[in-house]
This record gives structure tokens, sequence and C-alpha cells, in this order.
């Protein structure tokens, strides 16, 4: 499974970057989420109960942080396993910039899972994966000081230039049949 977006939130660098690295912080913005325990430097073990269409399972695993570059990006290695559901494990590469007067929060995460829950189907993962996600950053907007609506997802460039083509062509065509309605009734006989 792949996984990437942006997304803005209304605080500053060095804000997020604090809350993205507090293991409390995480603690409340993960659903499920029951314990992160720092266990060296850079790495955490994690305790959460999940959910992905009929599986449910506790999972227990480590967080790694690495290529770290404070405070504007760092990459996450984790695995955990579940029991008879299965296993997940993967990494992501999260990048933070300023954007405006918040922070746009970039990433891209790969992750491979097995048992149970690779035969669930990856368009339930994905679409699992994109909730977690979504739930996280309205949760850590809302830890920053907003609230849950401003965890702006950002439109890839592509979908911002598919847009504009699209707008341009429907605008083209009403324009087309605007003009052929006024030669129509202009050009008819009385």
């Amino acid at each position: 499974m792949e996984m990437s977006s942006s997304r803005v939130v209304p605080a500053s660098v060095e804000a997020t970057w604090r809350a993205l690295n507090d293991p409390e912080v995480l603690k409340a913005c993960i659903a499920g989420c029951e314990s992160i325990e720092r266990v060296a430097d850079n790495e955490y073990k994690v305790t959460m109960t999940a959910r992905v269409g009929p599986v449910s399972a506790k999972f227990s695993g480590r967080i790694v942080l690495s290529d770290i570059v404070a405070p504007s990006s760092y990459t996450i290695t984790f695995d955990g396993q579940g029991g008879a559901a299965g296993f997940a494990n993967g990494n992501a590469r999260v990048t933070l910039s300023p954007e405006g007067t918040g922070t746009r929060i970039d990433y891209k995460a790969s992750a491979q899972v097995g048992g149970k829950l690779a035969q669930i189907g990856s368009r339930l993962i994905d679409g699992a994966a994109a909730k977690v996600a979504d739930d996280f950053f309205g949760r850590l907007v809302e830890h920053l000081g907003g609230t849950a609506g401003e965890a702006a997802a950002v439109p890839p460039p592509q979908a911002v230039k598919a847009a504009l083509s699209t707008m341009w062509w429907r605008l083209g065509l009403a324009l087309a049949i605007v003009v052929a309605m006024a030669i129509y009734w202009l050009t008819r006989p009385a």
C-alpha cells in the first residue's frame, strides 16, 4: 500500500515538530492508541487497537525515527504484530515547511500487511488508512489550538491542474451552448 498527502495545520513549524515528537500528544491523536513508550532516543514501543472492516485486533510494535533533520523532516519505520489478525510494517517520510501562518506537513508512506488483514482487500485497507490519517490530523490540529476542520488536505499539483482543465472545458462547452442558442433565436423566422 502506498499513500501520500499534504496537510496544513495552524501552528508554527517548531510547535508542529514538538507535537509530532511528543509521545503523549501522539497517543492522544492516534485513534485506538493505548500506549507509546520511549525505549531509546529515537525508538518507541506502541500498543494500539485497530479495526479494519471485520478484523479487530490489538497490535504491539515499535516505531523508529531516522534521517532526522529537526525541525523539518524525518523517516518513521514501523512494525506491528496483531496475533491472528496479522502484521503491518512499513515506513513514512515526513517533511514540515512553513505555509502562511501555519505548517505544511507532507508525507509519503508505504506499508505491507499480512495475515487476515491482507485477506480483507486493498480498498478496505486504503479506506481505513485514509480515515486514520484524517482522524489523526483532526486531533493534531485541535491539540495545536485549532478546530478539526482546519486540517486542510492540500491537493497535489496534478489534481489542481486537472480540476482547472475540467473547469475550462465545461466553461467552453457552456459558452458554445449559449452561442448556439443565441444564433438559433436570432436567425429563426419570426
